[in-house]
């Protein structure tokens, strides 16, 4: 395995020197034991399933999802499950992901932040995903078996091309499902918990303007079983990027520099629902989601999670 010294000095110096000096200030931590998690309330209908897939449609941006999910998948190791967490960034990313996750837990922060996290202000690269990624990692050095997988996207040509003839989205979703599912074959997992937004975990075909398209949940279901989950909370707050109050644009034109704000957003919740996080596989009739996922996991009040790398002034 090399060192971290090796590591550093076959990456860009550019990329390197974009690193924020905070990001290196961060005390080294014994690895954690899974032993002390446990299943969220309701999880046991989800077991009775059995599925290998289980899909979680997030409203990006929040502590609380990842933390959820972060939870979840120490729970599910400490029962002995081997675990795969799915995370919705870059798949070009998934090479660099991989010889990070291999390093020793107080080099794998520094390593990861290194592929993907620069730049996006949209909530996926947000504190609180770091926050579930290097956890993972803590747990599998503490002895869990966890391994991880960053999906979002065609990989390479070959794959982009194989899918090109799908409608609409349809290609980016099937590219998805496919990372997954071999990501999950090539270890042997007994669950794949995948992280991802609401959209792409929905069962049901889907439109965006356009043809309808099969979601990502939907194309995984050929790969074996899924239950899919849909976020649900009280309301507060995401992070996230929205068209600006007085954004002034042409239709067809791409949108000016400063009509889409990235920042910490109002959002609102349901009313109907409190108490601590659990998921449930029975939904509202008059849920306009209904049909498009198995069910729902709560979240309670939701806070706003920042990039990992906030935008320069």
């Amino acid at each position: 395995m090399p060192t971290l010294s090796r590591f550093i000095l076959a990456l860009s110096p550019v990329l390197l020197a974009a690193l924020p000096t905070a990001l290196h200030a961060h005390p080294d931590h014994e690895p954690e034991p899974a032993s002390q998690c446990v299943l969220p309330p309701g999880w046991s209908a989800i077991a009775a399933r059995d599925p290998q897939f289980v899909v979680l449609g997030e409203t990006h941006g929040t502590k609380e999802a990842p933390a959820f999910v972060s939870d979840l998948v120490c729970a599910l190791a400490a029962r002995g499950d081997r675990v795969l967490l799915a995370v919705e960034h870059g798949s070009t990313y998934d090479a660099g992901w991989q010889a990070a996750w291999a390093l020793p837990q107080e080099q794998f922060r520094d390593a990861v932040l290194l592929h993907g996290w620069q730049g996006r202000e949209d909530g996926v690269a947000s504190i609180a995903m770091l926050d579930l990624v290097v956890r993972a990692h803590a747990l599998k050095e503490g002895g869990a078996h966890i391994g991880i997988v960053a999906f979002n996207g065609a990989r390479d040509d070959d794959q982009r091309a194989r899918f090109a003839d799908l409608p609409s989205q349809g290609p980016h979703e099937a590219a998805q499902a496919e990372n997954i599912a071999e990501a999950a074959a090539a270890g042997n997992y007994d669950t794949v918990i995948v992280l991802v937004g609401s959209l792409h975990a929905m069962k049901a075909p889907s439109s965006i303007s356009g043809p309808e398209f099969d979601p990502m949940a939907a194309r995984l279901a050929s790969y074996g079983q899924v239950a899919t989950l849909v976020m649900e909370h009280g309301g507060g707050s995401s992070w996230s990027c929205q068209l600006s109050e007085d954004a002034e644009f042409v239709p067809g034109q791409p949108l000016p520099q400063n009509a889409v704000v990235c920042a910490d957003h109002p959002a609102g919740g349901r009313d109907d629902l409190e108490g601590e996080p659990f998921v449930s596989l029975t939904m509202r009739q008059d849920d306009p989601k209904l049909g498009s996922y198995d069910g729902f996991f709560w979240l309670g009040p939701i806070t706003a999670s920042p990039p990992a790398f906030p935008a320069e002034e």
